[in-house]
């Protein structure tokens, strides 16, 4: 599909947007972005299982189809809006990308126009720094966080593309 072509809509995120992401199974190596079970997460409460923290976070993309295409979280920092963002996984590869961070950042611009934008990705994620690269990010640090399996190594990107 041409690149250009593609449009994504930012809406809040409902309860059966969140319920339908829960469902979807990422290939390794990127199986470590599949969620728990919706069931679970919502008696945990945990992410998008919260719904205050749903509310105010979290936002479904659509695609012209009106069918969850992916996610976004918009997390607040001090003068920085940090996004972390899932694609469906039968979207991966597809050309889609830039188009799809691009919807996203566009969002993150709307809510707080004057925030820095960055965003945190595992340095071995090639596919998606391609991506983030081409929709306006640069590197700007690396360093160790957790994660569910240790420490792991993680690129800080920031984004420098035009803003609307």
């Amino acid at each position: 599909m041409d690149e250009a072509s593609v449009t994504f809509h930012v809406v809040p995120m409902q309860e059966e947007h969140a319920e339908q992401i829960c469902d979807w199974q990422y290939d390794p190596p990127y199986n470590i972005y599949s969620w728990l079970p919706w069931e679970q997460m919502k008696a945990l409460e945990v992410e998008f299982g919260d719904a205050q923290l749903r509310k105010e976070q979290y936002a479904a993309v659509l695609g012209e189809d009106q069918q969850v295409c992916g996610f976004a979280q918009y997390f607040p920092l001090e003068g920085v809006t940090r996004i972390g963002l899932g694609m469906h996984p039968g979207r991966c590869g597809q050309g889609q990308g830039t188009a799809f961070v691009s919807a996203i950042v566009q969002e993150a611009i709307r809510r707080n126009p004057l925030n820095e934008i960055d965003l945190e990705v595992l340095t071995w994620n090639d596919r998606a720094i391609r991506v983030y690269q081409k929709a306006g990010f640069v590197t700007q640090d690396t360093y160790e966080r957790q994660t569910p399996s240790g420490l792991k190594p993680f690129y800080c990107m920031v984004y420098e593309g035009p803003r609307g």
